[in-house]
């Protein structure tokens, strides 16, 4: 039977700053049209970390009943290392995503966005068709672009528009650099995992991509906010503080591209983890501090 510290660890908490990061960003945004909304976005924080719970538990599960897990280099997984039995992963997952739909729906009650619904509805469909069901499509190579959609855009916009409306030119430009960081962050993650997602069949953008384009991949994403940061500056200067943020993409962006492997590239997942957090911060106060310049 599991521990607690185990059951922590599966939720793999390294992954928080994917979640709290739209949510620091859409928040920053909202501040610069003028709304201060504590609860809201407390509210939004609620359902970004607990659909991120959710997706890791569920992730969890789906690759430990297909024995993808049973040789890995990463975090602890409790089905693949046979600490809880897969039902029991299975209803922290479905547990994680409940929580979600009842403070997003408590959220959308707030700022009467009705359709939101539909976007949650599809955000948990997503989350566990990442890894489950008969043809998921994490396993075909599709995960980057869904985490670029649902931890950039909607993470951010939809966060924006739950406490102070429609987002502005700034927030869409802040939600695309959320966006690629984020999916830096799992293309560092595949390109570990590219020799044993490749033996279990796991088609991933890394496997598909090959190693060598996979590293140059996750250099482009890391970089790429960054000049999204100076064109965006042009508009506001206040959102070129986030080129404060450029020393954290050093180290990592190094390191895949000198061909770091296996253990290594979990200290570059840490890494891209900070800099995502330290850009979308820094963003967060340039487009808060904007509205005054």
């Amino acid at each position: 039977m599991a521990t607690i510290a185990q059951w922590v660890e599966g939720a793999r908490p390294r992954t928080l700053p994917t979640a709290l990061s739209p949510v620091i960003a859409g928040t920053g945004a909202a501040i610069g049209h003028g709304v201060v909304a504590p609860g809201r976005a407390l509210l939004a924080l609620v359902v970004a970390v607990s659909l991120m719970i959710g997706v890791n538990y569920a992730n969890d599960y789906s690759d430990g009943i297909r024995g993808t897990d049973d040789d890995r280099v990463g975090p602890l997984r409790l089905v693949g290392s046979h600490l809880a039995a897969p039902s029991t992963v299975r209803t922290a997952a479905f547990f994680a995503f409940g929580v979600a739909g009842l403070a997003g729906l408590t959220l959308i009650s707030l700022s009467q966005e009705w359709w939101l619904i539909a976007v949650g509805a599809i955000c948990i469909v997503a989350a566990w068709f990442y890894t489950g069901g008969s043809r998921p499509y994490g396993y075909l190579g599709f995960g980057e672009i869904a985490v670029f959609v649902f931890y950039g855009l909607v993470g951010v916009l939809g966060t924006v528009l739950t406490q102070s409306g429609p987002p502005g030119p700034l927030a869409v430009v802040t939600a695309i650099g959320v966006g690629m960081l984020t999916s830096a962050v799992l293309v560092a993650n595949n390109l570990r995992d590219i020799p044993t997602d490749a033996a279990v069949g796991k088609r991933t953008l890394a496997v598909r991509m090959g190693d060598r384009d996979t590293r140059r991949l996750y250099a482009a994403l890391t970089l790429l906010p960054f000049l999204v940061s100076a064109g965006a500056g042009l508009r506001s200067w206040p959102m070129l503080l986030a080129l404060l943020a450029l020393p954290f993409a050093v180290l990592p962006i190094r390191d895949v591209l000198r061909g770091a492997e296996g253990k290594k590239l979990i200290r570059v997942l840490a890494q891209t983890g900070v800099l995502l957090l330290a850009w979308s911060l820094l963003t967060a106060i340039g487009l808060a501090v904007g509205r005054f310049v």
